[in-house]
C-alpha cells in the first residue's frame, strides 16, 4: 500500500514542479529557477517565489537552458525510480 502511494506522490510532486515552473517562466526568475526551487523545496514554495518575482514587459516567456536540462533529467530520473521500485529494472 505504501510504495503505490509513494510512487504517486513523486509524479504528482514533480507534475505540480512543472506547473509552478511554467507560472515562473513568464515572470523575470524564469522556468528553470522556479522548477529548482519546487523541486528543493515544495511546489508552494516555488509559487511563491514565482509570484513575488517582477513580470517580463512583453508577455513573453524565459525558458533558459537550465530549465530544460532539469525538467528532462527531473522526468526521467523519475522514471527510473519508479520503474526501480516496481523491480523492473535490477539497480546496481
Amino acid at each position: 500500500m505504501t510504495l503505490p502511494l509513494l510512487i504517486f506522490g513523486l509524479i504528482s510532486g514533480s507534475l505540480l514542479s512543472v506547473l509552478v515552473g511554467l507560472v515562473g517562466a513568464r515572470r523575470n526568475i524564469g522556468f528553470g529557477w522556479t522548477f529548482l526551487i519546487s523541486v528543493i523545496f515544495t511546489p508552494l514554495v516555488g509559487l511563491i517565489v514565482a509570484l513575488i518575482s517582477d513580470p517580463l514587459p512583453t508577455g513573453s516567456r524565459k525558458w533558459g537552458c537550465l530549465g530544460s536540462i532539469l525538467g528532462v533529467l527531473a522526468i526521467v530520473g523519475l522514471i527510473f525510480i519508479g520503474m526501480a521500485m516496481l523491480g523492473m529494472i535490477a539497480v546496481i
